[in-house]
């Protein structure tokens, strides 16, 4: 089968119908219409030559003809070229409700961006549960449309700091000690004075596990010493820091984990490779867990954090965030999950108020 590829624009509604238009259907169309390809350019607008010039590209890139005639005297469609604009018609007329829908559908979209009572905000974050049932509850109930990009803790601070959204999302121990691993990952990332932090949520991170815990896990050193086999998650998540943190914490290697190396994009995704057999066990948050009927060891609580920049928390976007934030509806809705609670939820806080990594001396008198 011949391959052609098209491209093609959504035109304005003429008489109620929505048309898709291709700039060499058209010309194509004008072509038949007019009798010579000087008329063709003068109905559409163009100069001669580039109407010439557009017809030899197409005919050398199709390899057939598609205007018979010399030029500067009439000319009429070929053969191939008829039975191109035929074959188009005819996908338009099998294709026009699924038209005619993509039309409204772009049209509400785009008449949202002249909404002056609607707001977005660019969130790259750490994949949570909480953050996906929140995007539901701030379009609904605060117009507030969470543009937002699941991706690792690390990722999503340097997409911030890079100027890529306007907000990010990650986690780590509600009480992080000094010297953690979790203090050498974000403390390179995250500048007092300059970063500012949202209270969003506490949450459980455990083991993911089959129904009942057949093995009888109890932490990831009983993973290690049953060479249960382990799913990870991958370099850069939170998660990925938290289990080298409890590695540390139980003086083991990271070799001592069966299937370390294997890793999942999402707790979701670790849910799905243990109750698909693939997998004993994998570290994750009780929410996902809980979906997929599995079991579940609590292992660790912690502070899932939106960083912005200091500058930023005026923009309307995020007060509208952090208003949402406060309100019952959304305390409400957070309980649902299983494994979350509220945790200063729209509270604005310094980095030294939650992360106890920077020390600064009073102001000698």
């Amino acid at each position: 089968m011949q391959q052609i590829e098209l491209s093609y624009a959504i035109a304005p509604r003429r008489s109620g119908r929505t048309l898709i238009r291709n700039p060499l259907m058209e010309l194509l169309h004008a072509v038949r219409e007019h009798g010579s390809i000087s008329a063709a350019a003068r109905a559409l607008g163009l100069s001669y030559r580039h109407v010439w010039g557009e017809l030899k590209h197409w005919e050398q890139a199709l390899g057939h003809p598609l205007v018979s005639g010399e030029q500067g005297r009439s000319a009429q469609l070929s053969e191939f070229g008829d039975k191109l604009l035929w074959a188009e018609r005819q996908a338009q007329a099998r294709l026009a409700p699924q038209i005619e829908a993509l039309h409204a559908d772009l049209e509400r979209a785009f008449a949202m961006a002249f909404d002056d009572g609607l707001h977005v905000l660019s969130l790259h974050a750490s994949h949570d549960d909480a953050l996906v049932l929140l995007r539901a509850h701030a379009a609904e109930r605060a117009r507030l449309q969470l543009d937002i990009r699941f991706t690792g803790s690390v990722d999503a601070i340097s997409a911030l700091n890079q100027g890529r959204c306007v907000m990010a999302g990650f986690h780590t121990l509600e009480r992080p000690p000094a010297g953690s691993l979790a203090q050498r990952t974000y403390k390179p990332l995250l500048k007092p004075g300059l970063h500012k932090l949202i209270g969003f949520a506490r949450r459980t991170q455990g083991l993911i596990v089959a129904p009942g815990n057949p093995l009888g896990l109890r932490s990831i050193g009983d993973v290690a010493r049953q060479r249960a086999r382990y799913v990870n998650r991958a370099l850069g998540t939170g998660t990925r820091v938290l289990l080298d943190e409890l590695l540390v914490q139980e003086g083991l290697d990271a070799n001592v984990l069966e299937g370390y190396a294997r890793d999942e994009p999402s707790h979701t995704a670790v849910a799905h490779a243990v109750a698909s057999g693939r997998a004993d066990a994998g570290l994750g948050i009780e929410s996902a867990a809980r979906g997929a009927n599995l079991g579940f060891v609590p292992l660790v609580h912690e502070r899932y954090h939106l960083a912005c920049l200091k500058s930023a928390l005026d923009q309307p976007a995020i007060q509208a965030l952090l208003a949402l934030l406060r309100s019952a509806g959304w305390q409400h809705q957070l309980g649902t999950l299983a494994g979350y609670e509220s945790a200063g939820s729209g509270e604005v806080q310094s980095l030294s108020a939650l992360l106890p990594w920077w020390r600064f001396k009073a102001p000698k008198r």
